[in-house]
């Protein structure tokens, strides 16, 4: 529940364009949504259109000049945003706030450096906003779910990810000594980088072993990454059996902008501001 809002008509300013641009709980914010998820569309489409060489030879004063409108919508956007909360510098930093800027700075760089604009596809991460405009709580509540279940397995999984490191050097270097510089394996990090390849079950076929030896350590490398794709997969749905599954909100706080909070919430949980 919202605190009452301060009767300082910049405060009461500030906290209604807050609603609008964070949040979809209102008829202006719901719009406000919809008419940025189509901005970003667009804006994605021209950057593609323009890659196309026959297209924008025929259209490209008109593609440039739709693409420099759509950023400095997007920068009005990104500067309305900053102003809408109460810490700027805190959103700035927010994946979403970086994603923003990032979304922005390659117009202005391709003044300076020659093709940076076609880093605009970044604008697709934004998108992600469309989970606000539909209300779809149930996949915040999920995502929750899951970032807590990653967060309980990262020792798992850092342990695992050092075996399976001690693994490839340990096989690639006894790829190394076995094949040697006549089949390919020319130093150990080229035999760790067949081993990877080979566990993995990727699979390039760049390098291959000659010798008898070499192919019977091949099939054991081969059947050991079978068992080991499993080995994390199993370790994050132990742990989401165990993640409890809380009702989220779609209310961002009026200071940061972060948005997934449980439902009654009432402080921000990264920054401690009243919802």
């Amino acid at each position: 529940m919202r605190q009452p809002i301060d009767q300082h008509p910049a405060d009461a300013r500030r906290l209604r364009i807050h609603e609008i641009v964070f949040e979809a709980d209102t008829p202006a914010g719901w719009a406000f949504d919809v008419a940025l998820t189509v901005l970003i569309v667009a804006s994605i489409l021209v950057v593609m259109l323009e890659s196309v060489p026959a297209v924008r030879l025929r259209h490209g004063a008109l593609l440039r000049g739709l693409e420099w409108g759509f950023t400095i919508l997007f920068t009005i956007e990104y500067a309305v945003r900053l102003y809408s909360v109460r810490r700027p510098l805190r959103y700035a930093l927010s994946p979403f706030g970086l994603i923003d800027l990032l979304a922005i700075l390659p117009t202005y760089l391709s003044l300076v450096l020659t093709g940076a604009q076609t880093l605009l596809v970044v604008r697709v991460l934004r998108l992600l906003r469309i989970f606000r405009i539909f209300k779809l709580a149930e996949y915040l509540r999920e995502s929750s779910v899951l970032v807590a279940a990653l967060r309980a397995s990262r020792r798992k999984i850092t342990v695992f990810l050092l075996a399976v490191v001690t693994i490839v050097v340990i096989v690639g270097t006894l790829m190394y000594v076995v094949e040697g510089e006549a089949h390919g394996f020319t130093s150990i990090p080229t035999s760790v980088y067949w081993a990877v390849v080979t566990l993995t079950t990727v699979g390039y076929g760049d390098l291959s072993p000659a010798t008898p030896l070499g192919r019977g350590l091949a099939v054991v490398v081969m059947l050991m990454g079978y068992a080991i794709i499993a080995v994390p997969t199993g370790i994050v749905t132990m742990e989401l059996t165990r993640a409890r599954d809380l009702p989220v909100s779609s209310q961002a706080c009026p200071s940061c902008g972060l948005g997934g909070h449980e439902f009654g919430a009432k402080f921000c949980r990264r920054c401690g501001a009243a919802l």
